[in-house]
């Protein structure tokens, strides 16, 4: 698992805080809450993981199908964030809390939640929505965010008159067209809550996750809004949704179709690993005691155990895990991460081995096995390590990671001009022009004019120059 952070423009900024109105949340408190004014000045905590990324293509691939999205033209973005919360923003892409993956209790909950967010891609509702947004001034969005965000604030901190508050500073900001933003949002929820009912039955699963995740954020959200006017709210009342969603989600004959038993061990061990990487030692064994000799258990501990540095603990517990599930490529990724991270590059080589060969389009695991190569050391490993990373770039080439592991091992095999612009690529990856502009100059006088390679230098020669 890797967690990274992404910087945002700011037109991007505005326009995810736009997105998250249309968010799935059963109300505003939980919809505006993961993107408050200040966090908006910060980048945003992604998460980069082989194994959980995968099962959200598990959880969304029948979903895209009755919904006529390609698959692939559609990715699922994991954000480090304790929120119950989930939105679209950026044309089709998905964003997705770890806080409601941690907290769903089925893998249907968050299918539910997905399908949900499907249906505002397949409705063109971010589209509509900047239409609409073009109608009003840029003084009046900003009024618009900032009276949300107030609301939601005091309202989530119990402070009385939450609703009040909030309401002054929409209605200072041209509230007739504010609020008429916020009815066309109401209306898109309601749309998206059906169609998601309707592409979970056309695929066979129940809306029956949806609807109690619905039962349990209004019970979490009831004494919140109990101030609120409901016309400054982005999304239906709960209530109101809750008995929607429930009149067309019962009449389904799927309703009480459980998940499957491998997906809800999937939807576990997903869990466990979360909670491994991002709670402390002692979350973990809160949920997980020595006595649980589950999978999940295990799974959380060995996690614990290294990252604690206790690589004599994680080791045997993964050995286990690997031998009573062979093929499940993640528990061989994780020995190799613990190997690697441990200084014992040489050890990882195999189990990662192992992993990339049961997941060959895996870019992520590529790119470790990639690392373990060139931290072990010796050209043979570093021509091994460029093999893989090659590969790996086919769906990782936006990663700067991956084009810097490149140019180590294009540098150990002393081709400098190719190491020059992979540093290059990796540069103009995380906005360094500068750097781009000196490494890719030093490139091109190695490399042959007209070449694919000298070709793309070129390109990266003139991206660096642009002045914005």
């Amino acid at each position: 698992m890797d967690t990274t952070t992404q910087t945002i423009s700011w037109t991007e900024r505005l326009g995810r805080a736009v997105a998250v109105i249309t968010a799935f949340a059963i109300a505003l408190v939980s919809c505006l809450a993961p993107m408050p004014a200040a966090a908006q000045q910060r980048n945003l905590p992604l998460i980069r993981d082989a194994e959980i990324e995968g099962l959200m293509r598990l959880y969304t691939q029948p979903i895209f199908k009755v919904a006529g999205i390609q698959p692939g033209a559609v990715k699922v973005h994991l954000i480090n964030h304790n929120s119950v919360n989930a939105f679209v923003a950026g044309g089709q892409r998905i964003f997705i809390h770890t806080g409601l993956l941690l907290d769903s209790k089925t893998p249907n909950e968050v299918i539910g939640v997905l399908a949900h967010e499907t249906a505002h891609i397949a409705g063109g509702h971010l589209v509509r929505l900047g239409i609409q947004v073009d109608k009003l001034t840029t003084a009046s969005i900003i009024s618009m965010l900032l009276g949300a965000a107030a609301v939601a604030g005091a309202a989530a901190s119990g402070t009385k008159g939450a609703g009040k508050a909030g309401a002054g500073i929409i209605l200072g900001g041209q509230s007739l067209a504010n609020r008429q933003l916020l009815s066309y949002v109401r209306v898109q929820e309601s749309a998206s809550d059906q169609a998601a009912v309707r592409f979970l039955d056309r695929t066979g699963q129940s809306s029956k996750g949806m609807l109690e995740l619905f039962y349990k954020l209004a019970n979490r959200s009831i004494g919140s809004l109990q101030h609120i006017d409901p016309y400054v709210q982005s999304h239906p009342l709960p209530l109101e949704r809750i008995r929607n969603l429930e009149r067309i989600a019962k009449a389904s004959k799927y309703f009480n179709k459980k998940d499957p038993k491998a997906l809800v061990l999937r939807h576990k061990l997903m869990q466990a690993k979360l909670i491994g990487f991002l709670k402390g030692p002692q979350a973990v064994y809160r949920k997980y005691p020595s006595s649980d000799k589950s999978l999940a258990g295990r799974y959380a501990r060995a996690i614990a155990a290294f990252r604690s540095g206790n690589i004599r603990t994680a080791i045997p517990i993964t050995d286990s895990l690997i031998s009573d599930m062979p093929k499940y490529p993640y528990f061989s990724e994780l020995k190799g991460q613990a190997l690697l991270e441990s200084g014992k590059a040489a050890q990882a080589i195999k189990p990662l081995r192992t992993a990339a060969r049961q997941l060959p389009n895996s870019g992520l695991i590529g790119i470790m096995l990639g690392q373990a190569y060139l931290n072990a050391g010796g050209s043979a490993n570093a021509k091994a390590a460029l093999k893989v990373l090659k590969r790996a770039r086919r769906s990782e080439n936006d990663q700067p990671r991956l084009h810097l592991l490149m140019a180590t091992a294009y540098g150990k095999l002393n081709q400098i001009a190719l190491a020059e612009l992979e540093t290059a690529e990796a540069a103009i990856l995380v906005g360094d022009k500068k750097l781009a502009g000196q490494k890719i100059k030093r490139a091109m006088k190695g490399l042959k004019r007209g070449s694919p390679e000298w070709i793309r230098a070129n390109d990266i020669l003139n991206f660096s120059r642009r002045k914005s």
